[in-house]
């Protein structure tokens, strides 16, 4: 999965995608910054008890795995919190030279006590019932472990169910994996970073769904879904401590 932010526009795309730029810590509520600044001290923390031993949270992930394969999951079935119904995994694609590879984060939506409602009639490919499952985003990692960006993809990606931007955001707090499978500091430093760039995700789904609107608008007759020339709708390049320092500052 290419993820250079300039090389978005795929081969025979009729329309220029709307523009996406990364939110400014200045318009971040007072309230909400201190929550990210938590956030912020939590990764630190989990960092601080990886780099100690010489770990990253992408190895503690794949320890144990035997020999690392594109598109495998890591771990094998997923991390699940069923308390939670929060879910993610890491993977990569073999056509990515800038990433080693990617977590993808989930909230099980069929699990929880009220579902949402999808977003339009549901597609039969679409996970339904108890199996409804909502894509929330996915992290970028380097090949020494730290994340480089984060990106939201086309329903197809995922083989999510698909729900609007709004009630996905509603979703991401509700992400915690709280126990120690397969690494307590990696699943507590995946929730941290859903918390501390929630501003970002907030951006990259609005940003997904109009996406998808232009997609549809310029491709009619086609199911904009599953189009396969559409693949990961918008990415933006992170780093915790410049983010941590701009918060600080603002």
């Amino acid at each position: 999965m290419h993820h250079d932010s300039h090389a978005f526009a795929a081969a025979g795309e009729a329309a220029p995608r709307p523009p996406l730029s990364a939110p400014a810590a200045g318009s971040v509520a007072a309230d909400e910054r201190e929550a990210l600044l938590d956030a912020g001290r939590e990764i630190r923390e989990c960092l601080r008890v990886l780099e100690k031993a010489g770990l990253n949270v992408v190895g503690e992930v794949l320890r144990g795995q035997g020999e690392f394969i594109e598109l495998e999951h890591y771990p094998r079935d997923d991390v699940t919190d069923d308390q939670t119904s929060s879910q993610y995994y890491y993977h990569a694609h073999r056509d990515s030279d800038a990433e080693h590879g990617h977590f993808h984060t989930f909230v099980r939506t069929g699990r929880l006590e009220r579902p949402p409602a999808p977003s339009g009639p549901p597609h039969a490919d679409w996970p339904q019932r108890s199996d409804a499952i909502a894509h929330l985003i996915g992290i970028a990692m380097d090949d020494w472990g730290y994340p480089l960006g984060l990106f939201a993809t086309n329903r197809w990606v995922t083989g999510e169910t698909w729900y609007p931007a709004d009630t996905v955001l509603e979703l991401l707090p509700r992400f915690d994996i709280d126990h120690a499978y397969p690494s307590w500091p990696t699943n507590r430093w995946i929730g941290a970073m859903l918390r501390l760039f929630r501003p970002h995700i907030r951006v990259l789904l609005q940003h997904r769904d109009a996406t998808v609107a232009a997609w549809r608008q310029n491709h009619p007759g086609t199911d904009v879904l599953e189009d396969r020339r559409l693949e990961v709708t918008g990415y933006l390049p992170i780093s915790v401590d410049a983010w941590l320092q701009q918060l600080t500052q603002a």
